[in-house]
């Protein structure tokens, strides 16, 4: 408790996969919970007892970012935050299940795309950087394999969002280093959640561990971004692909 005594963190994303997952171990080492998604706490991701504030927004649309970063600051009144996981994405899928590439993807939902798996993570640090200063906090955005190499299933436009999104991480690593905040990323590789496409066994292979990952090890290692023992860390992006990321 020592490390994360009083200890609060923002986490979009929340209801489902790796948020869920996250909320969970943060709860379990005693911090202090602001979640955020589209709809209210699911039933099963409730966490009797815990100090967990949830605002539903949809941070697609930028009202709903403004929203969120409104509340949030009133839920911590001047107090500070000690750690923003931009966790909420999307991955749109094709009708049929062909890979939405750059010939056949609707422009708009690039743009779509976009707006939620890059623009948010960068609305939402700026929103929340004046009480990340005052937690000498840590940002951690979660990116994604698919940022990094062509991948059979993730479409084109999810792609080149998380690329541009890991390339922010750097940029955003430089500047908040003067605020004292810390800004480092995750990239999962194959995953088991809801959005793994159903042919997704079939990478398995390619895996150097031979298994898909869990949400509780992707969680696991947001966490120690945002623990003290990561204190000198800082503009990282760390791989959790069972070493799929090698081939």
């Amino acid at each position: 408790m020592a490390d994360s005594e009083a200890r609060t963190v923002l986490l979009t994303g929340a209801s489902r996969g790796i948020g869920h997952a996250t909320v969970q171990r943060f709860v379990a080492e005693g911090w202090r919970i602001i979640s955020c998604s589209r709809d209210d706490v699911p039933a099963e991701c409730r966490v009797p007892g815990s100090r967990h504030v949830h605002i539903a927004a949809d941070l697609a649309d930028p009202l709903g970012v403004a929203a969120l970063i409104e509340r949030g600051n009133a839920v911590l009144a001047g107090a500070a935050l000690h750690a923003l996981v931009n966790n909420a994405g999307v991955s749109p899928k094709a009708e049929h299940r062909e890979r939405l590439g750059c010939l056949n993807g609707d422009l708009a939902h690039w743009r779509q795309v976009f707006e939620l798996n890059f623009f948010t993570p960068l609305a939402l640090a700026r929103g929340f950087a004046a009480a990340l200063h005052r937690g000498s906090g840590v940002v951690v955005n979660v990116t994604s394999i698919a940022g990094h190499l062509v991948h059979p299933f993730a479409g084109s436009a999810y792609a080149t969002s998380k690329a541009a999104l890991s390339a922010l991480t750097r940029e955003m690593a430089a500047e908040f280093a003067h605020l004292g905040v810390r800004v480092n990323a995750v990239a999962p590789g194959e995953i088991e959640t809801a959005m793994l496409s159903p042919e997704t066994e079939i990478l398995v292979p390619r895996i150097p561990l031979a298994r898909l990952g869990q949400p509780e090890e992707v969680a696991g290692t947001i966490y120690y971004l945002c623990s003290d023992d990561a204190r000198y860390v800082t503009g990282t992006e760390i791989m959790i692909t069972g070493g799929q990321h090698l081939f």
